[in-house]
């Protein structure tokens, strides 16, 4: 369906300007449990391992090794007989895209507003169109006129062989990615289910466990509207969003790192972001990080290395944030060993997962850090959007031995 641009922003009202009071809440909490997918870029035929599926439209956890990519994926539906997309979960992007595997289709349900896009994140790119659609979160839970981008170019080496990616990134995070209207912001999928009273707090939770071998239940699960997963956890902390830089845009926070006695990173600026796997960090730091460990960089893999008497003599790695202390512990500053072979490594060799930041990050400005995967399958973390503030608390797998 397409209109004239004049009608364009009234038609998409729902999705990108909302005004008054959310309707009533339906529900305090939607919880969506993640089946397991191990897929690597070399493999033909994925692996998928069954865990709990409550919805028709299941979510599942996609562990990616793509030039060390380890990321998270869920399956949602789109259009009035929906299309399932396979999107990775990404809290750094704010737009939900689609078209990378499948194309995006649209149905009666679509509204073309023929207004075009574009995003960076770090080294992958979109570019397309803006949609207005419905957008199926479960088989009962639709959301009305979403806005989303599909996509007709993209960084494919990233994203294949999946559909796209959901972002639950901040909104600010939307703007400038309208070509013809750049100041203009779109709700994430959070805030439109907070809008339209599917939840009763704008805010989304990650819980993760960390990939154990030969698993059958290597669950994760994205949590919707309330700050309790519903799991073991404890206290939730939070710190404030940053207001410095680029980083000010993202669920963007201030930390410290250290190790022993160490001071790994002073007091600096750095992002939350789920859809990187590793720990990076400033070159200085990095390579404080390299000389306390006793780490040699492994040219085979570009990760840094260490023997098994070094791991044997491994410290906890501590993120001071907002007042908080968040260890993590040795197996947690470790590549999976039993996924070496994937990644080029030898087997039984000890790979750390921080990493140095590329030039894709040294451009933006007082972005000193991103803890990615590996920090977040320790921790569970809540990104509340409108009190401004992201929390980690820790869980029963913050010292799981998995690695």
């Amino acid at each position: 369906m397409m209109f004239p641009a004049a009608s364009l922003w009234t038609l998409l009202a729902l999705s990108i300007s909302i005004t008054g009071s959310p309707v009533e809440v339906r529900n305090s909490r939607i919880t969506l449990p993640m089946t397991t997918r191990l897929h690597f870029s070399n493999d033909t035929n994925p692996v998928q391992r069954d865990g709990p599926q409550h919805i028709s439209v299941p979510l599942d956890n996609s562990y990616v090794v793509d030039n060390f990519y380890l990321v998270s994926c869920v399956i949602i539906g789109v259009g009035g007989n929906p299309t399932s997309y396979r999107l990775v979960v990404n809290t750094a992007i704010a737009i939900t895209w689609i078209g990378a595997a499948t194309p995006y289709r649209p149905t009666g349900t679509a509204i073309d507003t023929q207004l075009q896009m574009e995003e960076t994140y770090f080294s992958t790119y979109f570019s397309g169109t803006l949609y207005a659609d419905t957008v199926w979160i479960t088989n009962e839970l639709t959301i009305n006129k979403m806005a989303i981008g599909a996509a007709t170019d993209l960084t494919r080496e990233y994203y294949m062989p999946y559909d796209g990616v959901l972002g639950i990134g901040p909104q600010t995070l939307s703007r400038g990615t309208i070509l013809m209207r750049p100041e203009a912001m779109l709700y994430t999928v959070t805030e439109r289910l907070f809008r339209q009273g599917s939840i009763s707090r704008s805010l989304v939770g990650l819980f993760f466990k960390p990939s154990i071998m030969n698993s059958d239940h290597d669950d994760g699960w994205l949590i919707f509207g309330s700050e309790n997963p519903g799991f073991n956890i404890g206290d939730i902390a939070y710190t404030p969003l940053t207001h410095t830089g680029d980083a000010s845009v993202y669920w963007g926070i201030n930390q410290t790192i250290k190790y022993a006695h160490i001071w790994i990173l002073r007091l600096t600026t750095g992002i939350v972001d789920s859809g990187t796997t590793f720990i990076w960090i400033t070159a200085d730091a990095y390579d404080r990080y390299k000389s306390v460990t006793g780490a040699d960089l492994d040219p085979s893999t570009g990760m840094l290395s260490i023997s098994l008497d070094q791991y044997n003599n491994l410290r906890p790695l501590e993120f001071h944030i907002g007042g908080q202390i968040y260890n993590l512990c040795p197996n947690a500053q470790i590549w999976p060993r039993w996924l070496n072979h994937k990644i080029g490594g030898a087997e039984g060799a000890i790979y750390l997962v921080i990493k140095r930041l590329n030039r894709f990050t040294a451009n933006k400005q007082e972005i000193h850090f991103r803890l990615g995967y590996v920090f977040l399958q320790r921790f569970y973390s809540v990104y509340d959007v409108h009190l401004s503030r992201v929390g980690f608390a820790t869980t029963p797998y913050t010292d799981a031995i998995t690695n």
